[in-house]
């Protein structure tokens, strides 16, 4: 069928008398339907959402078995699209990739036509799988942001900054000239921040410990949080009249307890980010940016790259908080 293979290998989460495990299984292919594309997918990367549905978090995904993978980059190699071409180097990721529909964690995905977006020039398929999902967000984040604060108004102030999407936002941001100062709970990572283009490094414990008023002094012309709870809260309430916080994320928590204060009395905005459903006008416009004038240098040092037998113990690990950057698996 494709290229003669009658199954392709993939990494399946199965369920049993509601124990999970998971291994790498032959799995076989399946007819199009009318608007899918099979991508032989390259690279894919790891994300948060993927360890919770590795882990059988039914928050994420409702049934197994299930392959995960909210991120995949590879060639087109059968089309019942008018969009794309056999051939054609695409980039797929979030809606329910890896989430309910089987996901990049395979050699081969079978996808919806408007799931696809193709590969800009002056993307590898390996830098794509670097940026993948966190980077998206984190290009959407600052796309955002930059619409009202300049570099000129002053620092911008980054949480989870060790991880996928602060990370890429720290680099984004140093390379559009802003002063960032990047928030982590991880005291051993102050230099590699340093390294990524922070100015500087607020540990995580000192932000949440601010005073528990209904405004704080104004010390960032912005911010992009990525975990939510207590330090979304003390970041809204830090930041300048006028300026700007973007949300992704909510890790920590949930809930978000705060005054009008920042919104009456400092003309402060909150705008979310979501990624996984973000209109593909503006997700094209975001790849091409990150391919283009977002594109920076030490993009390759900031990720780790495996293969597949390595990784169910890097989805443990990143349950475990003990990942950094991005880590890219290979698949061809």
């Amino acid at each position: 069928m494709m290229n003669d293979k009658l199954n392709f290998k993939a990494f399946r989460v199965e369920e049993e008398n509601e124990k999970f495990s998971s291994a790498i299984k032959e799995m076989p292919f399946t007819e199009l339907e009318q608007g899918e594309v099979l991508v032989k997918v390259y690279y894919s990367s790891l994300n948060y959402k993927d360890a919770l549905s590795a882990s059988g978090n039914k928050g994420v995904t409702r049934n197994y078995p299930h392959t995960p993978g909210i991120d995949a980059v590879g060639t087109i190699v059968s089309s019942t699209s008018n969009k794309f071409n056999n051939d054609e180097a695409v980039i797929v990721t979030s809606y329910d990739l890896g989430m309910n529909t089987d996901g990049g964690f395979a050699e081969y995905v079978k996808v919806p036509e408007n799931w696809v977006v193709k590969l800009p020039k002056g993307l590898s398929m390996k830098e794509a799988m670097i940026i993948g999902t966190a980077g998206l967000t984190a290009g959407m984040s600052v796309l955002r942001l930059v619409e009202t604060v300049k570099p000129a108004d002053g620092t911008i102030v980054v949480s989870g900054a060790t991880g996928g999407v602060g990370s890429v936002t720290v680099m984004i941001l140093n390379k559009l000239g802003y002063k960032v100062a990047a928030i982590t709970g991880k005291e051993t990572e102050k230099q590699y921040l340093l390294d990524l283009g922070a100015d500087e490094v607020i540990l995580r414990k000192d932000f949440e410990a601010l005073q528990n008023k209904p405004l704080l002094k104004p010390l960032f012309a912005g911010g992009i949080d990525t975990v939510g709870g207590i330090i979304l809260e003390n970041m809204i309430k830090s930041t300048n009249p006028l300026g700007v916080v973007t949300a992704c994320g909510n890790a920590a928590s949930i809930k978000l307890e705060l005054t009008v204060f920042p919104f009456i009395l400092r003309g402060v905005s909150l705008i979310g980010i979501d990624s996984q459903n973000y209109p593909m006008k503006y997700r094209e416009q975001v790849w091409n940016k990150l391919a283009d004038d977002w594109k920076f240098d030490n993009l390759e040092a900031n990720s780790t790259t495996i293969s597949l037998d390595e990784l169910s113990e890097k989805l443990s690990l990143m349950l475990a908080g003990k990942l950094k950057g991005r880590t890219v698996l290979k698949l061809v």
